[in-house]
């Protein structure tokens, strides 16, 4: 008589018996077991407890860096009506933004922190002679800019504290940016301090206590978050953001209670 196979499962509580019928002899079937755990056997709990896993591994950390231009489009960005501005197109990989009658921007369209962050960005100057790529951004429920190389080229600084723009207030500096060169800025907010870094090199460290935070009106557009360049043209190739973890808040907060002290 022919050999032949086939299959039965047996569900013994949560664990299947697989049941194949290895031979017939003499119109008897004769069966060999064997057992696997059946998807039954994980519990819900094991379940949830898989399904978090998982999301928690495609989910990104709101703690890690994450990229707000794509190197492609200006997907998540609008461009302001300043009056006067300049082109904004993607190029080589890079947010453009042609030199204005004074001004061209760009301003992120969602959601965006209001402390405990910090942003990070890659730019240059092609073209004129004044700020090309200001960011400005929210400080709590105020907002405030930092000026990259105005008031003729070379002034940095945050605008405005009490009032007083980057030209003359305690954060002012003066800083030579090179036409096509490459810079890279990182601005870090949280509930004590405004802090700023140039290529690494600290150049802004203010305490912010009980000291009014503002813009000037040109950059009104350009909030929630978003970028400027006056009588120029600016080039940016990267931008990102991440929120500061708990452990950090906690150690600049400290170290501003020192400074105070």
């Amino acid at each position: 008589m022919q050999r032949c196979t086939s299959h039965f499962v047996k569900l013994i509580g949560t664990t299947s018996i697989v049941l194949s019928i290895v031979a017939i002899c003499g119109g008897r079937a004769i069966f060999a077991e064997s057992s696997a755990e059946s998807g039954a056997s994980q519990t819900p709990a094991a379940e949830k407890a898989a399904s978090s896993t998982q999301t928690k591994e495609k989910k990104p950390s709101r703690y890690e860096w994450r990229d707000l231009f794509d190197g492609k489009t200006l997907t998540g960005w609008k461009v302001p009506k300043f009056g006067g501005e300049g082109q904004v197109k993607v190029e080589d990989g890079c947010i453009v933004m042609e030199r204005g009658d004074p001004m061209t921007g760009i301003a992120w369209a969602g959601d965006f922190p209001k402390t405990n962050y910090e942003i990070e960005y890659v730019a240059k100057r092609i073209d004129g002679i004044d700020f090309f790529a200001t960011v400005t951004f929210p400080v709590g429920d105020s907002f405030c800019s930092f000026v990259t190389g105005g008031w003729g080229g070379s002034v940095i600084g945050l605008s405005s504290i009490n009032f007083n723009d980057a030209s003359d207030n305690e954060t002012t500096q003066f800083m030579v940016f090179k036409d096509h060169q490459w810079y890279k800025f990182r601005v870090r907010v949280t509930k004590a301090k405004i802090e700023v870094w140039v290529d690494e090199k600290k150049v802004v460290d203010f305490i912010i206590g009980n000291n009014k935070i503002s813009t000037r009106y040109e950059v009104d557009l350009c909030k929630p978050f978003g970028f400027a360049s006056w009588c120029s043209t600016g080039v940016i190739k990267s931008i990102r953001v991440r929120e500061l973890t708990p452990e950090e808040v906690k150690a600049i907060e400290e170290e501003a209670e020192k400074t105070r002290l």
